[in-house]
């Protein structure tokens, strides 16, 4: 009779984890439909794709994430991109009667690309998945001395969810489990817009615009949609000496479910001589997340540890993350007003 009532239990439980995993429910967190970074400045057209290409280098970044280090089948998170500004012409700087420098573009450049790979895992949840962007920079008067940049930013995604059942437990004739596909392949199409100059950035996206409407699969039985996202990115240097910068930025989160999945990572990073930079970070109701790293030559290091406020703090290590991005182009061609990073 106990045996009985703990594979009932255990059936229960299937299928309230089928529902929640499946099914996308607004309790669902934001990480579980779409990737997050701790590190999210140095892939910053990863959540906005206006941003592809707006410092004019071009880029190759791999981000590994390990997720509640300590956990069995805690999430992970492996990532490849690649961005691009096409300039056809140089950027030059020339100097003031008054010893004031200023950058003029000139015509041409308005384009950036950039393309992602991912593998993300979840315990039994696999997904595989890519980004196609393309951004238009619409160059801009000078705004309190500096040039802006206006842009904006579509992308192809699309990405594989399975559901990988080698080592689950469960009976092979739950008519539950087997009224799924255990793969589905969903594309869709991100929207970006942006405002940047030297000082400030500021800008506005959106996931999953189609809501998942082209999904492949057998939906004839059973509605999956996805939740669409919004993301509001903002961020201010300030000059606290010749060699020292302070900027504080704010990422919003939130989804078609408003009131019960906004979050926001409040951050402060601090750089020196634009080489070595630390931070802080806070994710509301997430964790304390710090943050450092530095530049070499043509490469840039990060580092982030997320300290989970959470109560599953007690049975992991933390979250760990690391990116190492490398630049190609330093010439003269190149935007001298921004630093991406």
């Amino acid at each position: 009779m106990i045996d009985n009532m703990i594979i009932r239990y255990m059936r229960y439980y299937r299928v309230l984890l089928l529902l929640i995993v499946l099914n996308l429910p607004g309790i669902l967190t934001l990480a579980q439909q779409v990737p997050m970074y701790s590190q999210y400045i140095m892939n910053g057209f990863l959540i906005n794709p206006s941003f592809a290409g707006r410092d004019g280098y071009t880029t190759v970044t791999l981000t590994t994430r390990e997720q509640w280090v300590g956990l069995e089948q805690a999430p992970a998170t492996y990532a490849a991109s690649f961005q691009t500004r096409l300039l056809k012409n140089s950027y030059i700087s020339k100097a003031t009667s008054v010893r004031k420098k200023l950058v003029r573009p000139t015509k041409g450049g308005n384009v950036g690309l950039g393309g992602y790979i991912f593998s993300d895992h979840n315990g039994i949840m696999r997904r595989t998945g890519f980004q196609f962007i393309y951004a238009y920079h619409i160059p801009l008067r000078q705004v309190g001395g500096y040039p802006s940049n206006l842009a904006l930013g579509l992308a192809f995604t699309g990405y594989q969810f399975a559901i990988n059942t080698d080592n689950l437990i469960y009976d092979v004739d739950d008519p539950f489990l087997n009224s799924y596909d255990r793969s589905v392949f969903i594309p869709d199409f991100n929207f970006g817009a942006s405002f940047t100059t030297a000082k400030y950035y500021a800008g506005f996206a959106m996931t999953n615009i189609l809501r998942g409407s082209l999904m492949f699969a057998d939906t004839t039985a059973i509605n999956r949609n996805e939740l669409g996202h919004f993301f509001i990115t903002g961020g201010y240097k300030f000059e606290l000496a010749p060699d020292w910068i302070l900027e504080p930025s704010a990422f919003l989160k939130s989804s078609d479910m408003f009131s019960r999945t906004f979050q926001a990572d409040i951050t402060a990073r601090v750089y020196y001589k634009n080489d070595y930079w630390a931070g802080l970070s806070l994710r509301t109701n997430d964790a304390l997340i710090l943050l450092a790293g530095f530049k070499y030559d043509r490469f840039h290091f990060g580092y982030a540890v997320d300290f989970t406020l959470t109560d599953i703090r007690r049975q992991s290590f933390g979250t760990h993350e690391i990116t190492l991005a490398v630049k190609f182009g330093e010439s003269a061609r190149r935007y001298r007003w921004i630093n991406a990073f």
